[in-house]
């Protein structure tokens, strides 16, 4: 049965009302809107099912085979149209008991998640959630509730990407499950509640930090999957230049003084913070780390979480701290002109001190410190180092297109004429998002000589980064611009990075 092959990415998945949709998919014969008909596909792999099956219908379609690719996309649509329906029957069917069944039968969460087959419909949903998520490099899961429905989004490589529809009386009971695994109070539906989890897949423990936050249509949920202390890279294994982490190796052998990881929200500054502490840790070493909320545990290393409800701030936990005679100190973030300058006080009475910040570039770190009323010749003598660091989506490499549209704007941001750019398609290998994976750059500045020189007549971001420059800085943007022309990431990505 020779048949037209179809190349086409983008089918959106049709249900004919005449027919089983289950019995089609348990067949391989899929549905779709093409050249605006219904039409039958098939691939070459499930041919002998989908032709006896197509061979039994009493109305022929039209029939097409589609390109593996193609295909195991639009089997993947009808797969989440499946669980959609089989949720929205289920809600249907038994609203009341579901809701009883959700709270009280699978209390037991020290099972692994993936065998509890007998567990309730809605426990299944949110067990398969995690296990997608975490099929799907997920780092949070974002369960978002609105007028008529809700949607469940993954965040994967930075970005917010769509993974189903959800009926909004669905959305209350899965927000209810998770507070029960999370013992937060079901019942308050009127205040932010954060949690903590645990679940077991497939033999590995995930750490879940939870957060519900009320909003005009309902709660919603952000659920972080938190690495264990055992899964922190080495330092080696960040990603960063070879020439970078043998600075940033020198620095850790110092005995004190501040080291600094800089950067916006997501860009690894805990993963970072983390290996730093790694690449210290011995067994004569006392370390002790101030942290909201407590991200990676590790049973080497004395963590405080941060309690502002009881008077337990960073400022607080630090003065403590220094009577508990450690030797490497971590602060979470330095937030306040209070923190700032006891954390200085520590790197100047001969304690190693790792902390970050938010700010976007190594230069401007020096600038908010003296802002938080840090005096210069403190920061001279109490800075190691600063680290600026960017987490960069790298295109997919079988599927990246040659730009021309974004060639025509290489003088607007300092690119060589008659560049090749490059940006994201989307096919199978990469999860249709046209990019594979992302990669750690950054810029180090190491407090030497010539930078504390520089401090003693200015602490402004833009004359300290001139001067670095005409030093051969290496700064982000030029690190952007160098993955740019080597065609490993996207104008619109190096855009969004801060290029």
């Amino acid at each position: 049965m020779e048949k037209e092959l179809v190349h086409d990415l983008n089918l959106e998945a049709y249900e004919p009302e005449e027919l089983s949709a289950d019995l089609s998919l348990k067949n391989y014969l899929l549905f779709a809107l093409y050249e605006e008909k219904v039409v039958a596909f098939m691939s070459e792999r499930y041919l002998v099912e989908a032709s006896n099956y197509y061979s039994k219908l009493e109305k022929q379609y039209p029939l097409y085979m589609l390109d593996e690719d193609s295909y195991d996309r639009l089997y993947n649509k009808f797969l989440e149209l499946r669980t959609d329906k089989t949720i929205e029957t289920m809600q249907e069917d038994n609203e009341d008991e579901e809701e009883e069944l959700s709270l009280t039968d699978f209390l037991r969460t020290s099972n692994d998640i993936l065998t509890s087959e007998e567990s309730a419909p809605i426990i299944k949903f949110v067990n398969a959630l995690f296990y997608q998520a975490i099929k799907k490099r997920a780092s949070d899961i974002h369960i978002e509730v609105q007028e008529k429905k809700g949607e469940v989004r993954f965040r994967i490589d930075g970005m917010l990407i769509k993974n189903a529809d959800l009926d909004k009386k669905v959305v209350n009971l899965i927000i209810s499950r998770i507070k029960v695994i999370s013992n937060l109070d079901i019942s308050e539906k009127r205040i932010p509640q954060d949690g903590r989890t645990q679940i077991k897949i497939s033999g590995e423990v995930l750490d879940v930090r939870v957060s519900v936050l009320p909003t005009f249509y309902g709660e919603r949920v952000v659920m972080r999957l938190l690495m264990q202390s055992s899964q922190i890279p080495e330092i080696d294994e960040l990603g960063f230049d070879k020439e970078l982490i043998d600075d940033v190796k020198k620095l850790l052998r110092s005995s004190h003084g501040i080291i600094l990881v800089t950067g916006p929200t997501g860009s690894g500054k805990t993963t970072s913070l983390h290996s730093f502490l790694r690449e210290v840790e011995e067994p004569h070493k006392n370390l002790i780390t101030v942290e909201d909320p407590v991200e990676y545990k590790s049973d080497k290393i004395a963590q405080i979480q941060v309690n502002e409800k009881v008077g337990l701030t960073f400022a607080a936990a630090l003065r403590s701290i220094l009577r508990q005679d450690p030797d490497v100190i971590m602060i979470g973030e330095i937030r306040d002109e209070e923190t700032a300058d006891i954390a200085v006080r520590a790197a100047l009475t001969g304690h190693l001190v790792f902390s970050t910040l938010h700010t976007n570039s190594a230069a401007a770190t020096i600038s908010r410190l003296s802002d938080m009323g840090v005096e210069p010749f403190l920061i001279s003598s109490s800075l190691l180092g600063i680290l600026a660091q960017r987490l960069v989506r790298i295109l997919c490499s079988v599927c990246k297109e040659e730009d021309e549209l974004a060639e025509n704007f290489s003088t607007d941001y300092n690119l060589p004429k008659g560049v090749k750019i490059y940006k994201a398609t989307g096919c199978k290998v990469c999860n249709y998002s046209g990019y594979a994976g992302r990669k750690s750059i950054g810029e180090l500045l190491v407090m030497d000589d010539k930078v504390r020189d520089l401090l003693k007549t200015t602490t402004d971001e833009h004359s300290i980064k001139n001067e670095l420059q005409k030093a051969g800085f290496v700064t982000i943007a030029e690190q952007l611009r160098e993955l740019l022309l080597k065609g490993e990431t996207s104008l619109d990505e190096a855009i969004r990075i801060g290029l």
